[in-house]
């Protein structure tokens, strides 16, 4: 669904990202996970279109999509979510999820009256039932609990019909009753939609994902199913230094 093919990305001497390539398989989860300063969302932002790439290109399913607008990505079916919740604070979580879903209503309907467009509703309020939060529907977002913005963030991101999701740390902040609830989330979209997503919960990254990325210093230190991941002497100690490699 997506490959990445020897990107890399410079902010004056310091090297990002350098040549990294690798593939997310359509309808699986794939997971990106380094120590932090590894490239990991810079990554994202070459993939998103946030930044472009100095060397290197994108695929998307067979089309070269380096350095396109994010806009453009979002309408070839890649959306993302934020390591800081990306919602409008003063609507409801119905007007939040409603906003992605009349994305895909005719040109010619843009500017009709709302009462007067009922399908984007009709899929907003699928959805939020979907993803547990009906109930919340006509709450402001600013009053919704930190657990619940994430997980409607992901609900916006889905109601825009999309092939790429792209997930930068979505369990940041939350209780772990919080994270088992976004665990079981994302595991209910695999096979719907592709999943790239960075995570600093390692574990968590190796209960859901099918294929695990690491990176280290900008670079691809490994790659492969989470039980090689986690047998990698090269992995631990990139995360617990030399001296555990062995362990």
């Amino acid at each position: 669904m997506i490959r990445v093919e020897a990107l890399s990305k410079s902010f004056g001497a310091l090297h990002a990202v350098r040549d990294l390539s690798f593939a997310a398989q359509g309808g699986r989860i794939t997971s990106i996970i380094g120590p932090n300063g590894a490239g990991k969302s810079t990554v994202f932002n070459l993939i998103a279109g946030t930044l472009r790439p100095d060397d290197g290109r994108v695929v998307l399913d067979g089309e070269d999509v380096t350095g396109l607008t994010s806009y453009a990505l979002a309408q070839r079916g890649i959306a993302r979510s934020f390591q800081i919740t990306n919602l409008f604070f003063g609507l409801t979580a119905l007007e939040n999820v409603r906003l992605a879903a009349q994305a895909h209503e005719p040109r010619r309907r843009f500017l009709a009256r709302l009462d007067r467009v009922v399908s984007p509703e009709e899929r907003a309020r699928a959805i939020l039932a979907e993803f547990g939060v009906a109930e919340l529907a006509d709450e402001p977002v600013a009053n919704l609990s930190h657990g619940d913005q994430r997980r409607l963030e992901i609900a916006v991101c889905m109601a825009s019909q999309p092939r790429l999701l792209l997930l930068d740390e979505p369990t940041q902040g939350m209780s772990p009753a919080e994270t088992l609830a976004i665990d079981a989330l994302i595991k209910s979209l695999a096979g719907r939609v592709t999943v790239l997503m960075i995570e600093h919960d390692v574990e968590l990254v190796m209960s859901i994902s099918d294929h695990v990325i690491v990176l280290h210093q900008g670079q691809k230190l490994f790659e492969g199913p989470p039980v090689e991941v986690r047998n990698s002497s090269a992995v631990r100690a990139a995360y617990l230094g030399a001296e555990h490699a062995a362990l």
